[in-house]
């Protein structure tokens, strides 16, 4: 058997039944493409406000989970699921969202085309374009994996920069602000799913790139 294939086939069908993922997400998968809010679990609020599933969403608006939650937004051609504890200030105008700035906490999103976009942690600053990314946020330390497409990664403290381009999670960095020499150093791929990128894809009417989906299914 083609096992390329067979992964391809094994991913269609998850995007198409919304297979091993949580019911809130399959709820969302199974909507109409749309705008702002799709996904809401726990405490949710925008703007410190508590918002429900089709609430709107906008460049400029500040996303907050509580203990527990989880919610998943589209803004523009941008899709994000954000876990619990975790806080987002979208900076931008219109659409778009032109920097992501997570302040504490775990966040996936899937990037369209066009304009580069900038995530900005306490310790880290990295520009993309077109790209899907996870991150999470600590005080003096950031966890990033370039699911796919372009990154250029520069350190807060110290100035370290690293731009590389992956097809399929093959490089996860830890970013540092303690002062440490090596301030960017690899990691390995944690708390994100493929399932979980395709379904956000789906969100914006879209799928991961062709060397995403025909790479070894692993996570």
């Amino acid at each position: 058997m083609d096992f390329r294939l067979s992964r391809r086939r094994l991913l269609h069908s998850a995007l198409a039944t919304g297979a091993s993922l949580p019911l809130a997400l399959r709820l969302a998968l199974a909507q109409s493409p749309a705008q702002g809010m799709r996904t809401v679990r726990g405490d949710v609020r925008v703007n410190d406000k508590p918002i429900e599933t089709g609430g709107a969403v906008h460049a400029g608006d500040i996303v907050a989970t509580g203990e527990g939650a989880l919610a998943s937004f589209v803004v523009g051609q941008d899709a994000f699921l954000m876990r619990q504890n975790s806080r987002a200030e979208l900076m931008g105008s219109g659409a778009l969202v032109s920097v992501l700035q997570l302040v504490a906490g775990k966040l996936l999103g899937v990037f369209g085309g066009g304009a580069e976009r900038r995530l900005v942690t306490a310790t880290a600053t990295i520009g993309i374009r077109g790209t899907g990314a996870y991150i999470e946020a600590e005080a003096r330390r950031t966890y990033f994996c370039l699911c796919y497409g372009t990154a250029e990664v520069s350190a807060i403290v110290g100035g370290a920069r690293d731009s590389y381009s992956t097809r399929h999670h093959e490089s996860p960095r830890y970013i540092y602000g303690d002062g440490r020499k090596r301030s960017i150093v690899r990691a390995n791929v944690a708390n994100h799913t493929d399932s979980e990128l395709i379904l956000l894809e789906s969100l914006v009417g879209r799928t991961p790139p062709p060397t995403f989906m025909e790479s070894p299914f692993r996570y």
